[in-house]
């Protein structure tokens, strides 16, 4: 496989490693915590808050690659992309948006 040269070609390969809703509910509260982290530093300037919104993040989105989804993150390859993908992936989510953009990248990749 070639590598990705832009956001918009990863994107539906991202949402396509993230085919299953448990998946995608691991990263969401990953995601979460790990605003509410950032949140917590902006406010007390406590770094540890970054060193845990950081593991968890990862924590919830490696388990569940390995154990949902049984493939490998995408953070491994593509760490700054993926990051950004995981903010898009939650922000469709919430806005209702992202059942078109994952049947548009499942019909990519099939």
């Amino acid at each position: 496989m070639e590598p990705y040269k832009t956001y918009q070609d990863f994107f539906p390969f991202y949402l396509n490693e993230h085919s299953k809703p448990l998946t995608r509910a691991f990263h969401y509260v990953g995601t979460t915590i790990a605003l509410v982290c950032i949140a917590s530093f902006v406010v007390t300037f406590n770094a540890w808050f970054l060193l845990v919104g950081l593991i968890a993040a990862y924590a919830m989105a490696w388990i569940s690659h390995f154990t949902i989804e049984h493939n490998t993150p995408a953070t491994f390859t593509y760490p700054i992309w993926s990051y950004v993908a995981d903010h898009h992936m939650l922000a469709l989510a919430l806005t209702g948006r992202l059942r078109p953009a994952l049947e548009d990248a499942q019909k990519r990749f099939s």
